[in-house]
């Protein structure tokens, strides 16, 4: 591996045991993905800071909110990362109950989505952005009813961070959708697809780029096109970067990591793996972005894509282990 990318890998897995020290009762998802916003910020992870994010969140907040949920280690350690954690804390909670009384559901994915809204508006614009997060959403639960729901919080909320039209915004996103689901078995997940598409750019090739990507992976047996996954390809379809490179270091990253403590077979899905290692790879290649000529427009993009992602698919983690824990409780 190239040599800044192998130290944030490395800080990748060292973040994820400082952090599984500082909560070992939380689910271990939660732990990478808090170990990864670190990594991302070329930071070690502070399990202090984290801990005093979340008894802030829990002085603040009542016994069932979802703050105190599955998510709550995430949102805490995203929380923890930024300079005034009350202020952000304040911010949040008042997004919150903003997207509330327009009839958005209590959840995880809610309390995720609304801290985006609060780190990335000006309060001035929470009810406008709040507003915007709704239309969003109405118009993809319009075109796919069973498909759009609580997991479409959070990408429904980057939508209206960005400068898309709503009407052209989501007419995009279905014409990408009528493209790619004859290629994919999981609706739900290219419609996250489509989601990151959107988000990344407006160009005639989207579909064309994620489907040779994605046959460049299977010709090395990896699977970026599972439920999980899917959105992954998308990202990294959107970066700039040749894409046998592309290949070459995602399969790098997971065969490294795959040898580490906690990164075996018995302690991290494939997918899961597949999901980290595709992150790192494409916050790597942001930040080259960053550091070059190319504007860093896209790279903004993508780094909040990547972190509405990892969001997203944690916050579904701990929706699923909060219904298996109830099953279990009740049967």
């Amino acid at each position: 591996m190239e040599q800044q990318h192998a130290a944030r890998v490395e800080l990748f897995v060292s973040n994820t045991q400082i952090i599984k020290k500082s909560f070992k009762w939380q689910n271990p998802m939660m732990h990478r993905l808090s170990a990864l916003l670190y990594a991302a910020d070329n930071k070690t992870a502070d399990g202090e800071a984290i801990r005093q994010s979340h008894d802030l969140m829990k002085h603040n907040t009542g016994l069932f909110s979802a703050f105190r949920g599955n998510s709550a280690i995430s949102i805490a350690a995203m929380l923890s990362l930024t300079t005034d954690q009350e202020t952000k804390l304040a911010e949040t909670l008042h997004v919150y109950d903003l997207m509330k009384e327009i009839k958005f559901r209590s959840s995880d994915f809610l309390a995720v989505a609304a801290y985006q809204i609060a780190v990335q508006a000006a309060p001035d614009q929470f009810q406008y952005t709040v507003e915007r997060t709704k239309a969003f959403y109405d118009q993809m639960k319009a075109n796919h009813r069973f498909l759009t729901a609580q997991d479409d919080y959070i990408f429904a909320a980057m939508l209206a961070l960005s400068d898309l039209d709503v009407d052209s915004g989501v007419a995009r996103m279905e014409q990408l959708y009528r493209e790619l689901k004859p290629e994919f078995s999981s609706g739900n997940s290219v419609q996250a697809l489509t989601q990151v598409l959107v988000l990344g750019d407006d160009s005639p090739e989207s579909s064309h780029r994620v489907l040779r990507l994605q046959e460049a992976f299977r010709k090395r047996s990896i699977r970026l096109d599972k439920t999980y996954t899917l959105s992954s390809l998308g990202v990294l379809s959107l970066l700039p970067v040749d894409q046998e490179t592309l290949v070459d270091q995602v399969q790098e990253t997971y065969d490294w990591l795959r040898d580490q403590k906690g990164f075996g077979a018995w302690s991290i899905t494939k997918q899961e793996l597949l999901l980290f290692s595709s992150a790192l790879v494409a916050v790597q290649h942001v930040e080259n972005l960053r550091n070059g000529v190319l504007t860093t427009t896209l790279s903004t993009s993508i780094s909040n894509i990547i972190i509405a992602q990892q969001a997203a698919m944690a916050s579904a983690a701990a929706a699923s282990a909060a219904a298996a824990a109830s099953s279990s409780s009740s049967s």
